[in-house]
């Protein structure tokens, strides 16, 4: 009898010391994970894997009050940033843009495409200080950049914004069959697909060589591949495209209008009682998955642990591509991995339609949590070219 209570006092500490050290997620190498939680609309999952010596996928989680006053409006905030040339621009994206998104509520009292653009632009302008400050001791910080994915949850409707390529898909269950598909609710912004580069000409019809196929890929001015972003000042502010900036990025000829735009693209969904659950992703999931294929993996397995297992089944695809087993990727170093994989990003945010449609007290589910990973400080830019 003794024995049986020692056991079941053991397995009731160990299960209390596990919640508490799980709180801000767990790190396994470069793995960085929370496997389950709780927003004011459901659960959710959340991973990140590096790959770059110094992480540039940045990503966040906000849940409860959308309100500098704790107040209305209620809501959920996913925030997934893609960055490119160095961790400078997503890093900043983290600390500013749920800020502004939420000062903007408070004037207008509710959530709107208005708020959320707004609070794009003034974390667009914010970083434009930054690097106007910074160029003269750190001009490269001109070519670093980031995509930025946004959804936002707030009284039954489903706002997504993003300037990039990452990607939101919806699962959503068909009621006549039971089956779950795959709707992908955000626009991309990459010139390999062909609308985006028609985008482009018709935008720039004076330049001919707006978009160059370079080593078999489309790329904006034979240099980046995505034609919406944040930062990126080099390619939006023609004094910013010159020495000192590394003659790599410099153009030929000056430019009188802003090659990339920061204007994001944004959708409204009202949200069903069949929509299950949403993938958020930086595109180094996307790249070794389909989106029926991340929707299938959630769909058919228990909600805990679901961002890293699409994690997981995205490595799986990286080591059959180059040849190798998944367990000698595991062992590759950050840095080094990049040759084999991009940093990837997963939130996968469950709905529970009676939270969903029901106005929650904002402290039900107060949540503030960001994406892990070896955050080194940045001494110096990460020396890749933008992708």
């Amino acid at each position: 009898m003794l024995s049986r209570l020692v056991n079941f006092l053991r397995a009731c500490w160990r299960t209390s010391s596990d919640r508490g050290s799980d709180a801000a997620g767990r790190q396994d190498g470069l793995l960085w994970y929370k496997d389950i939680g709780q927003h004011l609309n459901g659960e959710f999952s959340m991973a990140v894997v590096q790959a770059n010596n110094l992480l540039e996928d940045q990503s966040q989680i906000e849940s409860g009050s959308l309100s500098t006053l704790e107040s209305d409006p209620l809501g959920t905030f996913v925030g997934i940033y893609d960055g490119h040339g160095g961790p400078e621009t997503s890093r900043y994206i983290n600390d500013h843009l749920f800020q502004h998104l939420k000062r903007f509520a408070t004037e207008q009292q509710s959530m709107s495409v208005d708020v959320i653009k707004k609070a794009f632009q003034a974390t667009e302008e914010g970083f434009f200080s930054v690097v106007a400050k910074q160029w003269p001791m750190k001009p490269q910080i001109a070519a670093v950049g980031s995509c930025c994915l946004v959804g936002v949850v707030c009284n039954g409707t489903l706002y997504i914004a993003n300037l990039g390529d990452s990607r939101a898909v919806l699962g959503r269950r068909v009621k006549a069959t039971g089956e779950v598909l795959a709707i992908q609710l955000s626009s991309e912004h990459n010139v390999g697909i062909e609308s985006v580069r028609q985008e482009m000409r018709s935008l720039h019809p004076d330049d001919s060589h707006i978009v160059v196929l370079k080593y078999n890929v489309w790329r904006v001015k034979g240099l980046i591949q995505i034609s919406r972003s944040i930062g990126d000042v080099y390619l939006k502010k023609p004094e910013f495209n010159r020495e000192p900036l590394y003659q790599r990025f410099r153009l030929r000829e000056t430019f009188r209008k802003p090659i990339l735009s920061s204007e994001p693209s944004i959708s409204m969904h009202e949200l069903q009682p069949y929509d299950q659950f949403i993938v958020f992703a930086s595109d180094g999931l996307w790249e070794h998955l389909s989106n029926q294929d991340a929707v299938d993996i959630v769909q058919k397995h228990p909600r805990n642990g679901s961002a890293r297992r699409l994690v997981k089944a995205a490595l799986l695809e990286a080591a059959k591509k180059r040849e190798m087993r998944y367990t000698d990727l595991k062992k590759i170093e950050r840095g080094v991995r990049r040759h084999f994989h991009d940093d990837i990003t997963v939130v996968v945010v469950f709905l529970d339609s009676n939270l969903v449609s029901k106005a929650s007290s904002a402290n039900s589910h107060s949540l503030s949590l960001r994406g892990g990973g070896v955050n080194l400080p940045a001494k110096t830019l990460a020396p890749c070219a933008p992708t």
